[in-house]
């Protein structure tokens, strides 16, 4: 493709992108297609020689669009928001263009110190203590294993990574009465979460080598939150049994009804018994940029480990997660390998941003964040979120004024969990009929929803979060949900 083409081609994406992000609502929010379906329509085996960018065009959109669930969609109220904006898109395009590799400071010296900058902004605007560091990671599940392969580390003294884990059958001495002693004198590393904790922790205690069987799930109050007596309870009687508990694990908004654990009584133990705090706060944490919100903070000068997804509710399209840290020199200790081939004569003055994470090779993830964060500005950005938490309760007031549903969950941000429940129909049928309810919501086209179960209860979920939608989009989520009721 040459210049004349590239210009011709890339200025029709430019316009057709420029429409998609103004007229999104003219396609169906969750696609249609049946399984296997995308993939007929695709020619099994490559291309021997290039095609006319115009025939690629043409598939594109006849052929993957009708197989696009639309995130971006006003009406999209399904899993958590991962929206985008013009200006993180055009700040996308750029990146991709000048396809630099940003590991360290010698490949891209601006990435390198532009992320500096932006992550200093998000710490500010968020209210983290002033000592934490923060790095852009792809996505919270890669940073909960950053903190947990951190957190091992340095309840090992660094160890793990030179002698590698001890523990499990293999490694026992026999002892039945302490069960946490291997035949390397080392103990079993322990994980607390609550029961409510995202998939992304179980997957990461398995990843770093704690095992599943170590990861301890937490009881939760009425509102889904961790107990902080239970959890102490959970540490005291694995020290009793020669375990070694690492880290805990804190939410701030899980991820089936935002529930916000107690973060200033579980860091208090975690400080009395030396334990890694590590938070989550993937989508909920963008609500900590308004003051009125900071309570969900309280305790941070407990945290040793922080993240949130700015590509969920902040306007930045994905992969971007930030990551914080109170001392990065662990995080690098453990991160670290400097083979003579990446060393460069300004390592000792830079951050090589390479040795705070797990990838070696990195994206230009930060101009993404400028663009967004000086385009919209900070108040730009707390008008938005404040009017998805306003839409939300909104919709819960709706939703505990009618004699036909109920609430589900608190509303501590955007989402709201509830089902229909007329107080009459037996609980055994409750979770069938809220079932054939939410699909029949679906099958609209206009809205999407989806669901979790809370205490057992199949329980229906609508996130606002979406940067176009507005009130008579959640006021239509609300008509729809009335209409598609039927019991049979």
């Amino acid at each position: 493709m040459d210049k004349e083409d590239f210009k011709k081609y890339g200025y029709q994406v430019v316009d057709w992108l420029a429409d998609y992000l103004e007229d999104v609502r003219q396609y169906p929010v969750r696609s249609k297609v049946k399984p296997g379906e995308i993939k007929s329509r695709l020619n099994p085996a490559p291309p021997a020689r290039g095609e006319e960018m115009s025939d690629i065009m043409k598939d594109f959109h006849e052929i993957i669009i009708p197989g696009i669930t639309h995130w971006q969609h006003p009406g999209w109220f399904a899993y958590f928001p991962a929206n985008n904006s013009p200006a993180s898109v055009i700040a996308e395009m750029l990146t991709a263009g000048i396809g630099a590799q940003c590991m360290s400071w010698e490949t891209s010296p601006a990435a390198t110190e532009l992320e500096e900058v932006v992550m200093d902004w998000l710490r500010e605007m968020t209210g983290l203590p002033e000592e934490m560091k923060g790095v852009i990671q792809d996505t919270a599940s890669t940073a909960t294993l950053t903190a947990l392969l951190t957190a091992r580390e340095v309840a090992t003294g660094f160890s793990c990574n030179e002698k590698g884990l001890w523990g499990g059958p293999e490694v026992s001495d026999g002892n039945e009465s302490n069960p946490g002693t291997g035949k390397e004198g080392g103990r079993r590393l322990r994980v607390y979460a609550s029961k409510e904790v995202h998939s992304s922790i179980e997957k990461a205690v398995k990843i770093a080598g704690y095992g599943r069987e170590n990861l301890c799930y937490i009881s939760t109050d009425e509102n889904y939150a961790m107990k902080p007596e239970n959890l102490e309870n959970a540490i005291k009687t694995d020290i009793e049994n020669g375990l070694k508990p690492v880290c805990v694990v804190a939410t701030i908004g899980t991820t089936s009804s935002t529930a916000i654990d107690p973060v200033h009584d579980i860091g208090r133990i975690c400080r009395k018994y030396g334990i890694w705090l590590h938070v989550d706060a993937a989508m909920a944490g963008t609500a900590l940029i308004l003051e009125e919100k900071r309570d969900l903070l309280k305790g941070a000068e407990f945290i040793d480990s922080f993240v949130f997804n700015p590509h969920k509710w902040m306007m930045t399209n994905f992969d971007c997660s930030a990551y914080f840290v109170r001392n990065p020199e662990q995080l690098i200790r453990t991160m670290s390998v400097n083979p003579e081939y990446l060393k460069t004569s300004h390592d000792q003055q830079v951050n090589n941003y390479r040795d705070w994470g797990i990838q070696l090779g990195r994206r230009f993830r930060a101009l993404k964040l400028w663009f967004v964060i000086r385009q919209y500005g900070v108040e730009g950005i707390k008008e938005i979120i404040r009017n998805h938490i306003a839409l939300a309760e909104w919709f819960a007031g709706k939703v505990s004024e009618s004699n036909m549903f109920e609430l589900m969950a608190p509303v501590s941000t955007n989402l709201v969990c509830f089902r229909w429940n007329d107080g009459v129909t037996p609980h055994t049928e409750l979770d069938r009929i809220n079932r054939e309810l939410l699909a029949r919501i679906n099958e609209t086209g206009e809205v999407y929803l989806t669901h979790t179960v809370l205490s057992g209860r199949y329980t229906i979920r609508l996130s606002v979060g979406q940067r176009t939608t507005c009130r008579a989009d959640v006021e239509r989520a609300w008509e729809i949900a009335n209409n598609s009721v039927s019991v049979k």
